[in-house]
């Protein structure tokens, strides 16, 4: 387990944890409060490793979940912050520990739509033209289901979408001659059997669609 920092342990201390854990960050606590986290680069820039933890201007004070929450929080709010790992507290508000980046993605890889084998299919399209239900009921037609779904903004255009599906199914293709009839834009598929050198260029290619 990650051990916390408090406000009078040294820099030095924070780097020899920091090594010992392989992180770039560690929660400071106080009387069972989380503070916020201490990023290596600040240590490192302060060039002074007997300065005192309280001495920094702490990173990320809004950095936790709570115990309750889902590890889609976790992944948000690391990516978004750029940190490694983030606070856990209860309901009180007391520091009951961390979750690693590493941590969460392993939670995500052990759930059930991961786990399963199946298909991995990536849609193109206007976000006004998104429609879970439309497109599970074209899914279903096909005799398959949607395990798991997840959407992200298209990067070069606000007003378009990518949307990533995962199909208990390995052979797909009546299902992308369904939703292409019905005017959906297929721009990547991966069936999940052997991986072969192609099947790594279409993984890595859905990584980046997933900025994985």
């Amino acid at each position: 387990m990650i051990p916390p920092l408090k406000p009078t342990d040294r820099a030095d201390q924070a780097l020899a944890w920091m090594e010992e854990f392989r992180t770039r960050h560690l929660p400071v606590v106080e009387d069972s409060r989380f503070l916020g986290l201490l990023g290596e680069e600040q240590i490192l820039e302060g060039n002074d490793r007997q300065r005192p933890v309280k001495e920094f201007e702490l990173l990320c004070s809004h950095c936790f979940v709570h115990d309750w929450q889902y590890f889609y929080e976790v992944l948000k709010l690391a990516v978004d912050n750029q940190v490694d790992l983030v606070g856990v507290v209860d309901e009180h508000e007391e520091f009951l520990g961390v979750i690693t980046v590493q941590d969460t993605i392993t939670a995500f890889a052990q759930t059930t739509p991961v786990q399963a084998t199946g298909s991995v299919i990536v849609l193109a399209m206007d976000s006004r033209d998104y429609s879970l239900t439309e497109i599970s009921r074209l899914v279903e037609e096909n005799n398959a289901r949607i395990l798991s779904s997840s959407i992200k903004q298209d990067a070069d255009d606000p007003h378009r979408i990518k949307v990533v599906l995962k199909i208990n199914r390995e052979e797909v293709s009546a299902i992308l001659a369904t939703l292409e009839r019905f005017g959906y834009k297929v721009i990547s598929r991966f069936q999940e059997t052997e991986v072969t050198d192609s099947d790594r260029e279409r993984i890595d290619e859905l990584l980046k669609y997933l900025d994985i």
